[in-house]
């Protein structure tokens, strides 16, 4: 007997990679069960947008914590101040530490020592400074804000079903004082870098799979039947704070997100993980499916994947696919690329 003789093909490099064209892959995961009823919610990196586009729009009960008001000319233009990119209006969560401190202090679990950073005499959320393209006249509006932004991210924590989270960065800035970790560091959007004030850190294997159980335990404690959906952004490092090159850097970054993602998908049956980070990056690819930059996914991208996100009970469940024009080009909002103003 050979313990590989009861392996499905999809276990065998052959016939499951090499052999067929690469469009015509299959069995890449196994897709969970979700109804058109099941409150979705999104949040993490950049690539997690066209997660919540696609579901949104092939009919998924798409959760919009903060909808745009009407003051806005277009959908594209209520982007550019956070509405409408994901369930929340908390811009990108780059990484698990920024996850676990959102919720705590949604929950009154935690208050930051610094939540408000000035730039030319405008105040922004130091948690969130890309929403606000402008900012405010005083730091009191900003709390103010903050505060109405924290009630929906935690009714949304209560009432959602499923939580699609993308896992983008190992790599943040946190403050010396208490440890709260930004979304960029501070002098990039607004605020100002001191040494004595702010610290890089790059998350370890084992603090990043410690923040994702803690969360689960605490989604759990609020709401407990959700479930977790988790997924490696495949978009490559704009920059590295680190002395590597920003190709190992890269790797090395994705590689401790995707074990994490791994982990808590095999440990827990509230968790799954679907390998959009895979279909785009893995060498059989080719790299067709980024822009000549060889970093940002491009349209084809997007659409392969999400082909195989709707596969099995999705899309069944999902029907209407067959009328969703396919995405041309999504125009993300990625904090992470304003770090290239550094180059010039």
């Amino acid at each position: 007997m050979n313990p590989y003789k009861s392996q499905a093909k999809k276990a065998f490099w052959r016939p499951a990679v090499a052999e067929p064209h690469y469009a015509d892959l299959k069995d890449l995961w196994t897709p969970f069960t979700l109804k058109r009823s099941d409150k979705v919610a999104t949040a993490g990196s950049c690539f997690a947008q066209h997660i919540g586009n696609n579901l949104a729009k092939r009919g998924a009960n798409y959760m919009d914590m903060e909808p745009a008001p009407p003051m806005f000319a277009d959908v594209a233009e209520a982007r550019e101040w956070g509405f409408g990119v994901f369930s929340g209006r908390y811009g990108n969560i780059y990484t698990t530490r920024q996850l676990v401190q959102l919720f705590d202090e949604a929950f009154d679990k935690r208050v930051p020592a610094e939540r408000v950073w000035e730039k030319e005499g405008r105040f922004f959320d130091a948690l969130r400074p890309s929403v606000d393209p402008v900012g405010q006249s005083s730091a009191a509006e900003v709390l103010a804000l903050r505060e109405k932004h924290l009630k929906a991210v935690r009714k949304m924590f209560e009432t959602l079903d499923m939580f699609v989270f993308t896992l983008g960065l190992t790599e943040g800035w946190e403050s010396v004082e208490d440890g709260t970790m930004f979304p960029m560091a501070p002098g990039t959007l607004a605020g100002s870098y001191d040494p004595a004030k702010y610290r890089f850190h790059n998350l370890r294997h084992a603090e990043i799979l410690q923040d994702m159980k803690s969360f689960r335990m605490r989604l759990l404690e609020v709401n407990p039947n959700a479930r977790m959906l988790l997924t490696v952004s495949p978009v490559p490092l704009t920059a590295t704070a680190t002395d590597h090159h920003v190709l190992p850097a890269t790797v090395y970054s994705k590689s401790v997100l995707r074990s994490v993602a791994g982990e808590m998908a095999e440990d827990f049956e509230d968790v799954s993980y679907f390998p959009s980070y895979e279909i785009i990056s893995s060498h059989p690819s080719g790299g067709m499916f980024f822009n000549p930059d060889q970093r940002t996914v491009n349209a084809f991208g997007v659409n392969y994947v999400m082909s195989h996100f709707f596969s099995g009970p999705l899309e069944a469940e999902f029907k209407s696919m067959e009328t969703f024009r396919e995405e041309e080009e999504l125009d993300l909002i990625c904090d992470e690329e304003k770090l290239e103003r550094a180059l010039e």
